[in-house]
């Protein structure tokens, strides 16, 4: 029960000193760990031998810890006893969002070209203003750069559009001024194909429609994304997405056209005739001779309807119409405004979406069991002023009702599942992929899944003590040092 009567302590004799220095060395091996998993790295390298260029991640860390800090030093490595080591379906479309993606690697590759956008940004600005073209008011003109996008949500892709399209004349000023400077000779060719590509009328024509169809379907992403999601909200975003795409393929043409030609005549860049021969950038005279499309068959029919509906049809696979019947019953569960949107009959058919869940005479107490439910609800001041069902469930267990209505709350947890599945496991499928790279394509699950939760909740764990996990790893087992 003392470890400073145990044998083994005994025999090493360890010092009070001893035991100060020790703590040090694990105090900053754990700060190095936490800074790791946070950013999700990983920690081993392949070689870490002393003589290796590259010992791996948490070697490295110490090391360079202990190059820029004599405290560090004292402690550490030499100096210790011991330390272990959808759109893009579109083949067109896909095209353009990789000259996106090589665009933010030229001008966001350094804190230097972002310094040039900038500063090309604030010159037009200044430009436009005394020429009057922009109005000078608090929260306008604001500084703007080029945000990365995320390949799992289309609302971060909209951002970059937007930008795109705001600072399109200062990104413009800075690939020619890349493209002039030997500095930066080494990128050339990515510079000159990409400022090609920018000022060809195709690349305006996707990035504005990239614009329109993620504009009308950024309030529904920006739903989903949301932990608590309102359903009722939901399922209106998605009716309206919807509809705003039929309402694009079947009359959206003539307008978007005048807007895209409109930019084009504004920043200088050759509008083709519709009628004409479509050529498209980059490729052979023998590639467009072989296609022999009109540019209107390319960018009206090909691009501008099969992209709609291409966006049209994920959104009837994701949202189909027992979908929406499941979310429209969910709802029915939401206790704002007073349990206003509560109907029985709903719930009850939500209840038969898990016939293996609840049977004919679990159907038959639920149904008697909502209507007690419903009144208790509303008659009982502490359910009242709730907003989501996930503040529900938690009343439910303080109050202890969730044994009184057990039926009830099984469905509840039920139906709590089903927003994680959208969101929160997105999420995690992102992190995954940040997390589990080559290098560690051999950890084992349960490493993993401590990676991970640390990774998705760095939040929480950095509030951790580090006393409080220091402690828990000494008592994992028997340890000779053990103060």
């Amino acid at each position: 029960m003392n470890p400073k009567v145990a044998i083994d302590y005994n025999i090493d004799k360890w010092s009070e000193e001893e035991l100060r220095l020790y703590k040090k060395r694990l105090t900053y091996s754990l700060r190095c760990i936490k800074f790791l998993l946070h950013q999700g790295l990983a920690f081993r390298g392949h070689d870490e031998s002393e003589e290796s260029s590259n010992r791996g991640n948490f070697i490295e860390l110490l090391k360079f810890l202990a190059g820029n800090s004599e405290e560090v030093n004292k402690y550490v490595l030499n100096n210790a006893p011991v330390l272990v080591a959808v759109a893009k379906g579109n083949t067109d479309c896909k095209t353009f969002f990789d000259q996106v993606s090589i665009l933010l690697n030229i001008v966001g590759v350094s804190c230097k070209r972002h310094d040039m956008l900038r500063n090309a940004r604030l010159e037009n600005v200044k430009k436009a203003l005394e020429c009057g073209d922009l109005e000078s008011r608090s929260g306008l003109n604001q500084e703007m750069g080029l945000p990365r996008p995320g390949d799992t949500r289309w609302g971060s892709h909209y951002k970059t559009i937007c930008s795109i399209i705001t600072i399109y004349s200062s990104i413009h000023d800075v690939l020619i001024e890349l493209g002039a400077d030997n500095a930066y000779k080494e990128d050339w060719t990515k510079i000159h194909f990409v400022l090609g590509a920018f000022e060809t009328f195709e690349f305006v024509f996707f990035v504005h429609l990239m614009y329109v169809i993620l504009g009308y379907t950024n309030e529904l992403s920006e739903c989903l994304q949301r932990r608590d999601q309102d359903i009722l909200n939901a399922i209106s975003l998605v009716n309206v997405a919807k509809s705003r795409m039929q309402e694009l393929r079947s009359n959206g043409w003539d307008n978007f056209l005048q807007k895209v030609t409109s930019f084009c005549v504004k920043h200088g860049v050759e509008v083709p005739a519709m009628d004409g021969a479509y050529v498209p950038y980059g490729k052979s005279a023998r590639y467009a001779r072989a296609r022999n499309q009109t540019n209107d068959d390319h960018f009206r029919r090909e691009v501008y309807i099969g992209v709609i509906d291409q966006i049209s049809q994920e959104l009837d696979n994701r949202f189909d119409e027992i979908n929406m019947k499941l979310l429209s019953c969910m709802s029915a569960f939401s206790p704002s405004n007073s349990f206003a949107s509560f109907d029985a009959r709903k719930v009850r058919r939500l209840a038969e979406f898990y016939p293996k869940d609840f049977s004919n005479n679990d159907l038959l107490k639920l149904e008697l069991q909502l209507d007690n439910y419903i009144n208790d609800m509303r008659q009982d001041a502490i359910f009242q002023g709730l907003d989501n069902i996930v503040d529900l469930s938690v009343k439910l267990v303080e109050t202890k009702r969730h044994k009184v209505y057990d039926m009830v709350y099984l469905l509840l947890k039920l139906i709590l599942l089903l927003p994680v599945a959208t969101a929160s496991v997105e999420r995690v499928f992102s992190a995954l992929v940040i997390v589990k790279t080559k290098s560690r394509n051999k950890i084992g699950d349960t490493i993993l899944d401590d990676c991970l939760v640390t990774f998705i909740e760095r939040d929480i764990f950095f509030q951790v003590n580090e006393d409080d996990i220091m402690e828990t790893f000494m008592s994992l087992r028997k340890r000779r040092i053990n103060k």
